[in-house]
């Protein structure tokens, strides 16, 4: 499936550039002088190793800059794509301290005529917007300061020039900045994380840049480019789904909060342990099972002993099950009881926010130092930079995952944490700005490798579930590990807003989820949920909004339909992805949205289209570029079974004409090369 975009020049690139690490594109300060690449005249090489793999080829370069300053370059290629990346750490292997790092980034050269910058803005206020940017005009700059880095912006760039262009990324967790500057000739890309670095490193300190990828091109085409991007995340990110290293593929997941009979008004604090089997059993009677069952907030006691009924956002830090909630082996038998009828278990966790540090550490041993807080700022961050606060928090995770054999970690942060990382920065003073930063999310990377080979030693998933208050997290290091569940909080509203999200994010992360109903509220328990809405919400995680026992009026029926059909689509899911109609915000919802998942191999896929609530127009006409001139496509409705042949001459030609009998219809087709 890659070879199709083997790229030789890139592969070249990287040959040269591990032979002269000299013209490296990174730069640094030190001291106070400016460091480009890692020439031998400033840099003692100490070591180099190579690694060859299936595919994937990297070089590891250790360099001596003082006795105070090592610098490590990790160096990776995947030939298979012609995309490269890199990450540089800083290590102090001295007694003293070393001497001053700031200014460190990447600053890459890509030649290239008439350039234009495109991609899509973050979650939160801009919602997936998409961007494209004349350079030629206007010089293009993105941060993010939160430290939630998807929020807002997005560390993902399509750089577009000459004939060809660059897929650019960085993988950073934290806060981070990108520019780029047109010349007329070529573009500067100019890329770094933790902003305002300005550091010196103690005895024995080590610190880390993000993870900086270059994926260029050679053919200057927006579905090329998606397509080329989309492959390269599946086939060179995306973690696998166990120990048998077997490729993640599309699943479905179900929380029962809203099945409890309960008041749920705050997450999913309402679930107990006399809750949960009567909706198990009446999904399985069903036959609606779901592959995970989503065990979300609320669960744990507070840090002063006490069982919320309601305030799960205020009590979290104990990762102790409530026995008020879950007595004795009660939470177990339930992760039991699913695995035996072929279901897994998921389960929500806040690590990077504590409250009340005091009890915290009266009850369960915790160190109130390692609470980072200020007054006036009402979320506490959990230093886990810090190594025994790291350890305390990781232990207390793993030890409640491997007892109660959960298969998923579900990792949610609800507070930016950027404004106390900077003030323990200032607490500590001395030329120290950023090293909070660096340290967490270094140590945020570890924690969930760790947490991986925990589920992994007993059964469970090779990834976690990456949330932040929604799209935070997926910035391309985490997602190494993560998997966006929900890709945003927001997307569990409307079907408008459901459609918006997938004709732009699911263009640079194919493996997300959103939810199945039409709801006023993010957390109502009851919402719209029939065809249009269940088609639009087939992504490689379905995540079923349903209530099994507490809803007189459930349509087990359209539950059904929708669970069966996203099991015929889903095998399509992470191939190309084409969008056929402009992208929408939620308000537009008088147009036509369509986009198809199409096997370039089989050529094979399906086409999704629909005619949205206020959209008076019956008819639209659509390209499909993914149809070859010389083939016949045949084209078959779900619903009636009709089919149509069509040369791949005419639609070039004509197009593809789709009616609608009424707004608010959603049609289902099958696309095939005979």
């Amino acid at each position: 499936m890659s070879g199709r975009y083997e790229y030789p020049s890139a592969s070249r690139w990287y040959q040269e550039i591990s032979l002269h690490p000299e013209s490296f594109p990174f730069t640094f300060q030190y001291d106070s002088r400016v460091y480009e690449g890692f020439s031998p005249e400033h840099f003692e090489l100490i070591d180099k190793k190579e690694e060859a793999l299936d595919n994937k080829k990297s070089v590891s370069f250790l360099f001596k800059k003082d006795e105070s300053l090592h610098v490590r370059l990790l160096f990776t290629h995947y030939p298979s794509h012609g995309a490269s990346e890199w990450t540089v750490w800083f290590e102090n292997p001295s007694d003293n301290d070393s001497g001053l790092i700031e200014n460190v980034k990447t600053k890459l050269n890509i030649p290239g005529a008439n350039a234009r910058l495109s991609g899509i803005y973050g979650d939160h206020t801009n919602w997936y917007r998409p961007y494209s940017i004349d350079l030629g005009a206007m010089p293009a700059s993105f941060e993010s300061n939160s430290g939630r880095a998807t929020h807002v912006n997005f560390p993902y760039f399509n750089l577009e020039c000459s004939d060809g262009g660059a897929m650019l990324a960085i993988g950073w967790a934290g806060t981070w900045k990108a520019d780029f500057v047109f010349d007329g000739c070529s573009t500067e890309f100019s890329a770094s994380s933790v902003n305002g670095l300005k550091t010196i490193l103690k005895s024995g300190e080590k610190i880390r840049t993000a993870l900086f990828v270059y994926a260029p091109y050679a053919v200057r085409n927006e579905n090329y480019a998606v397509n080329y991007w989309r492959s390269f995340f599946i086939e060179c990110n995306l973690p696998k789904y166990d120990n048998k290293n077997t490729p993640l593929a599309p699943f479905s997941t179900c929380c029962l909060a809203s099945d409890t009979g309960i008041p749920n008004s705050d997450g999913s604090i309402s679930e107990r342990h006399f809750t949960w089997k009567r909706s198990l059993e009446k999904m399985f009677e069903e036959d609606a099972k779901v592959d995970f069952r989503w065990f979300d907030a609320g669960w744990y006691i507070a840090p002063d002993l006490t069982s919320p009924e309601t305030d799960w956002w205020g009590s979290v830090g104990t990762w102790t099950l409530d026995k008020n909630k879950w007595p004795g082996d009660s939470f177990l038998e339930s992760t039991e009881f699913a695995r035996r009828n072929g279901m897994k278990t998921l389960m929500w966790f806040e690590p990077e926010r504590v409250t009340d540090p005091e009890n915290l550490a009266k009850n369960f041993g915790y160190n109130v130092k390692w609470a980072i807080r200020r007054e006036g700022v009402n979320a506490i961050s959990n230093n886990i930079g810090d190594d025994e606060c790291y350890r305390w928090t990781v232990d207390r995770i793993i030890d409640t995952l491997r007892e109660n054999k959960v298969e998923m970690y579900r990792e949610d942060n609800n507070s930016d944490p950027a404004g106390l990382w900077k003030y323990l920065d200032e607490i500590e003073g001395g030329n120290r700005q950023g090293i909070t930063e660096c340290k967490f999310i270094d140590a945020h990377y570890r924690m969930w490798d760790e947490i991986i080979q925990a589920t992994l030693s007993y059964g469970g998933c090779g990834f976690v579930d990456s949330c932040a208050s929604g799209g935070g997290r997926n910035d391309l290091e985490s997602l190494r590990r993560g998997v966006p569940l929900l890709r945003s909080d927001f997307d569990r509203t409307t079907t408008s807003i459901r459609l918006s999200m997938s004709s732009s994010f699911n263009k640079w992360i194919p493996f997300c989820g959103a939810n199945t109903k039409e709801k006023k509220g993010q957390v109502d328990p009851v919402g719209l949920s029939d065809k249009y809405i269940w088609r639009a919400s087939y992504l490689p995680v379905l995540n079923v909004d349903s209530q099994f026992v507490q809803d007189p009026d459930q349509d087990f029926g359209v539950l059904r339909f929708g669970l069966k059909e996203w099991k015929k689509v889903n095998r399509y899911l992470l191939k190309d992805f084409y969008v056929h109609t402009p992208w929408h915000t939620e308000e537009e919802n008088t147009g036509f949205t369509a986009y198809s998942y199409y096997d370039s191999e089989k050529r094979e896929g399906v086409l999704l289209a629909f005619r949205q609530e206020r959209c008076m127009e019956s008819e639209i006409k659509i390209s499909l570029p993914y149809v070859k001139e010389d083939e016949t496509i045949s084209i078959t409705d779900e619903d009636t079974g009709k089919c149509i042949r069509l040369s791949g001459r005419e639609i070039r030609k004509n197009r593809l004409a789709l009616s609608f009998d009424h707004p608010r219809c959603a049609r289902l087709l099958w696309v095939k090369a005979e």
